[in-house]
């Protein structure tokens, strides 16, 4: 997959005597990543790092994908930014935010947004948008806070339960599991004795940072290169992946309600680029039985395809989960909330 998916992004070869296209300039603007926002003391002696802008309620409040930062809404963050107030965060030993206890599970996550909520004195009820992994915790969160939840946008939520449609799959991902696990336990330990943090990391621990960003500054890829480079990223990411076969191995709980409030679901069109087409045939299964279930869970909900993006819609679509927060808020208005 990732040989086609390198095929598919190659460019196209230039004419001889051609001169290649300079790449765009970096963008400035998000600089601000580089730098901690208003880090929140949530107790027990740790600071989660919060960004909020804009003006107007309800509040808005991003959840972003596993293992990704408040980085991950830079686009969107904006858009939202035009007509509400609206906050993003690292999650414990994400971007600059302190590690936390183990295990870095759901119940953790959701157990420290409630802290974060408290201590940052955030209005609620609160609309959640959640990315991917993030639409698992603000689930779970309407189901134990309801009073605090105005709304729920679900971007391209992740599949569960593709052990019905191909029990191969399911079986590979569980073999996998284990070496993917002993890698991230490598670059954890190679974060631990400074050889992941070096300048040239070891060849053993090449799989464990990412290129540079091309649309980032050197100061701002010197930034993420950092907190992937520290311990308490790596014991996060161990242990959610941990948890992560047992959060997507069952489908969505005929229980699971969200009822009298808007749940809006984002799908992707093109959520999984470059899969083999058995894989692919299981995974999109899996994926329609998930969303459409999701939209079941309430009486004001609705799905919408998203054109043109991958399962990354907060950067390839930036204005789809501000335009999907403004549809949420006027359901509110016609259900009378």
């Amino acid at each position: 997959m990732a040989l086609m998916a390198a095929a598919a992004g190659a460019a196209t070869p230039a004419k001889p005597g051609a001169r290649p296209k300079p790449r765009p300039a970096p963008d400035a603007s998000l600089d601000v990543y580089a730098e901690p926002g208003e880090r929140i003391d949530i107790g027990g002696g740790r600071k989660l790092n919060l960004r909020c802008s804009g003006a107007g309620a309800p509040t808005v409040l991003l959840e972003a994908g596993f293992g990704s930062d408040s980085l991950a809404w830079a686009k969107a963050q904006p858009q939202i930014a035009q007509r509400n107030r609206v906050c993003s965060y690292d999650r414990a030993g994400l971007g600059f935010s302190d590690g936390g206890p183990l295990p870095r599970d759901l119940k953790a996550d959701v157990a420290d947004l409630r802290a974060l909520i408290d201590a940052a004195d955030l209005d609620t009820p609160l609309i959640l948008v959640g990315h991917s992994y993030g639409s698992q915790l603000v689930r779970r969160y309407d189901e134990l806070y309801p009073k605090q939840v105005a709304a729920l946008v679900l971007v391209d939520p992740p599949e569960q339960n593709v052990g019905e449609f191909s029990a191969s799959y399911a079986k590979t991902e569980a073999q996998m599991a284990p070496r993917m696990l002993a890698m991230y336990r490598g670059c954890e330990q190679g974060a631990r004795d400074g050889r992941l943090g070096a300048a040239r990391p070891p060849s053993d621990l090449k799989n464990c940072l990412r290129p540079p960003n091309p649309n980032y500054s050197d100061k701002l890829n010197a930034s993420v290169r950092a907190w992937r480079s520290k311990p308490a990223f790596w014991e996060t990411v161990i242990s959610g992946s941990q948890d992560r076969l047992s959060l997507y191995g069952s489908a969505v709980a005929k229980s699971e309600r969200h009822d009298g409030k808007p749940v809006i679901v984002l799908s992707a069109e093109q959520p999984y680029a470059g899969a083999p087409a058995d894989d692919l045939k299981a995974l999109l299964a899996a994926r329609e039985q998930t969303h459409l279930a999701l939209i079941g869970t309430s009486r004001y909900a609705k799905r919408v395809t998203i054109a043109d993006s991958s399962h990354d819609i907060p950067n390839d679509q930036p204005a789809a989960p501000a335009i999907a927060v403004f549809e949420a808020m006027e359901m509110r208005k016609q259900i009378g909330r």
